[in-house]
């Protein structure tokens, strides 16, 4: 593969608000890059590629878990907070990513999963082993029913309900998820305590910041209240909760989850954060259509979140009316707070695949998408993969390991088509990811796409992201601008960005044809900018916009 140029970062020194704007790339560890030769990406794998994803013009990385962990829910139940899963490597081999990311001006940020634990952590195993133990309460524990059944109606995201019998305690306790990832009882200030030590524990290493897994599920109602049917079946999770899919839709989740309580916890974890400079952190709010709300609540006031992000645009809609709705709802209901804004992650499918009409369409939407992206107000978060272009991989049953997908499977297959791994080389078996069978298949159609063909094409879609990303660092109206959007015609995304004097005009055809613009009578483009990739010309006071095409003019 071809040594990669290295892009130079924002300047990091002594800015404490780099995340403001930033660009984060998210690295799903399993499929990154495997090099003990076990088929599982590892921590020497993600450092071995780190040129490459600062070559890309990113701010910061976010891994995925890779703490010790059974694997029931790829690392997402957690066993030990504070060590490294040996199937990835050791705290030494951290330590060096960590290093090696700083070096090369990259700030990292990492998963935290406070919600609930793995039942093979040994807080759940003391937990359940008695009622008097000393870690007895430190999980949601509750007696039955006078007929046995469970405390109340709460369900599962993953299916079914909430509650486990457990045979040695006679109760139930709650999992918001799967039935081995009990939730922790957030009332008990204990646990709020351990899991705040966790965190120093990782400060203490140097990483940068904290992306906080289902941050609105940490506290439950005390009362245990039954939820109220849910009139709407506003599913919460961008297809994972779907009522269609998941009767978890079904419920008014209004006693399960972003109860009061959870304010007073983000402002100590705030306050442990404010200890180091420069830190941050980014919470995920699945709240259905309270998601604003909540993140209103959790990123206003300087005192809890820096910023949050919701499945907005996690689903299948790509319209301008769709956008547009989107980031007012969030400027109309957070007034100091911060938003992360992503087309993809590890939970949904890829966006090339929801977004696009055809595969003939996925390089111009990818290359459309990330535009748009760019040009938003907010911090942005892109996912492994995403600048290749990659397609939603069609796995077979045989082959998923997720347990979502397993579970609803035919209806819906699950998140493992986005978690495939990276291919490095068009030539190599498994796309150079690795010497072995993976743990889950490298697509032939992802092959064509590996990074090593893109390199050498100038008009690949990495080489976009990359050229997109560059366009974004120069702009500063991009990265802290006020955004005001522009009336025209339906299928045209229009906006101003504006900081320091400086106010560029962004024109989007979201429409499979061309089309041309008229600009608003009070605005004159003084300088077409040359936006990447994008064809839009000026012509008088119209531009004409080619399909799936932009254009940025200085006013």
């Amino acid at each position: 593969m071809e040594k990669t140029k290295i892009v130079p970062q924002r300047p990091s020194s002594g800015k404490t608000d780099w995340w403001r704007g930033a660009a984060i790339y998210q690295i799903y560890p399993r499929s990154f890059q495997d090099v003990d030769g076990d088929g599982i990406g590892d921590l020497k794998g993600i450092t071995k590629h780190l040129p490459y994803v600062a070559s890309l013009g990113v701010d910061a990385i976010w891994l995925s878990p890779f703490f010790t962990s059974p694997q029931a829910d790829m690392g997402y139940d957690v066993a030990d907070y504070c060590d490294v899963d040996p199937m990835f490597g050791t705290l030494a081999d951290f330590d060096a990513l960590v290093a090696e990311a700083h070096r090369l001006g990259l700030k990292v940020i990492i998963d935290q999963v406070l919600s609930h634990s793995s039942d093979q952590h040994p807080w759940f195993i003391e937990s359940r082993t008695s009622r008097t133990n000393p870690k007895a309460d430190w999980y949601v524990w509750a007696d039955p029913k006078p007929d046995g059944t469970a405390p109340n109606n709460w369900l599962s995201v993953f299916g079914g309900p909430a509650w486990e019998w457990d045979g040695v305690r006679k109760q139930y306790y709650m999992h918001n998820f799967l039935a081995s990832q009990p939730d922790l009882n957030f009332h008990n200030p204990h646990v709020q305590e351990a899991l705040l030590k966790a965190v120093r524990f990782w400060l203490e290493r140097g990483v940068d910041g904290f992306r906080l897994d289902t941050v609105n599920y940490y506290f439950h109602d005390k009362e245990l209240r039954n939820n109220p049917p849910h009139r709407l079946h506003d599913g919460d999770g961008a297809g994972l909760d779907a009522p269609d899919v998941n009767p978890y839709g079904m419920q008014e989740h209004l006693h399960d989850k972003t109860q009061p309580e959870n304010i007073g916890f983000l402002q100590k974890l705030r306050a442990l954060l404010d200890q180091y400079e420069g830190r941050t952190t980014v919470g995920e709010v699945g709240d259905g259509a309270r998601s604003l709300k909540t993140v209103a609540a959790y990123t206003t006031g300087g005192d809890k979140l820096h910023m949050c992000y919701t499945f907005d645009l996690l689903g299948p809609e790509f319209t301008p009316r769709h956008i547009r709705d989107c980031v007012t709802a969030f400027a109309r209901s957070v007034k100091d707070g911060w938003i992360c804004w992503a087309f993809s992650n590890h939970d949904v499918n890829r966006h090339v695949s929801r977004f696009a009409q055809g595969k003939e369409h996925h390089a111009p939407v990818a290359k459309l998408a990330i535009s748009i992206l760019a040009s938003l107000r907010g911090s942005i978060c892109l996912y492994q993969g995403e600048e290749l272009g990659l397609p939603e991989a069609d796995l077979a049953f045989e082959d998923l390991r997720d347990p979502y997908g397993i579970r609803f499977w035919p209806s819906f297959k699950g998140r493992d088509g986005c978690r495939t791994p990276m291919p490095w080389e068009k030539g190599k078996k498994h796309g150079g990811f690795s010497t072995t069978r993976p743990w889950l298949p490298v697509p032939e159609e992802h092959l064509p796409l590996a990074v090593d063909a893109q390199e050498k094409d100038k008009a690949s879609v990495l080489a976009h992201y990359r050229a997109t990303l560059a366009f974004r660092r120069e702009h500063p109206a991009l990265i802290d601008g006020a955004m005001h959007f522009l009336e025209v015609q339906e299928d045209v995304l229009a906006f101003l960005r504006e900081e320091n004097g400086e106010k560029l005009v962004f024109l989007f055809n979201m429409r499979h044809g061309p089309q041309e613009v008229a600009l608003p009578e009070h605005l004159t483009v003084k300088q077409v900018l040359p936006m990447p990739g994008m064809r839009g010309q000026l012509e008088g006071d119209r531009v004409r916009l080619e399909s799936l095409d932009g254009f940025c003019g200085r006013v």
